[in-house]
């Protein structure tokens, strides 16, 4: 009789979903950030192990906020919807701009 040698943390360690999904309160704050700041622009960051796809709204002074948003076409529909213009951060990086108002609010920069 010959043993079974099951490795449980095999199956364990692969997701069947996404820990971090998009919900439609992401998609209501990055709505909200839109039409409280002037000059916003959405950085596309692409789906992760563990992350959806994620959008990073940045305003004209560097202030910022990251949201999931489900998929690029999700991101690209929401960009369209508010005449916001959509990078792709890994192509294109993040402006100065949100690295100086990084430095200048330390304390708000995990948002």
């Amino acid at each position: 009789m010959g043993w079974i040698h099951r490795r449980p943390w095999v199956a364990e360690s692969i997701p069947t979903r996404l820990d971090r999904e998009a919900t439609r309160e992401d998609l209501t704050a990055l709505t909200d950030f839109v039409t409280t700041h002037r000059g916003v622009e959405f950085y596309l960051e692409p789906e992760t192990t563990a992350t959806d796809t994620t959008v990073v709204a940045i305003a004209h002074d560097g202030e910022w906020i990251r949201r999931r948003t489900g998929s690029p076409r999700a991101a690209a529909k929401l960009a369209h919807r508010h005449a916001v213009p959509l990078y792709e951060a890994a192509k294109i990086g993040y402006p100065e701009r949100m690295r100086a108002w990084n430095r200048l609010h330390p304390e708000r920069r995990a948002r």
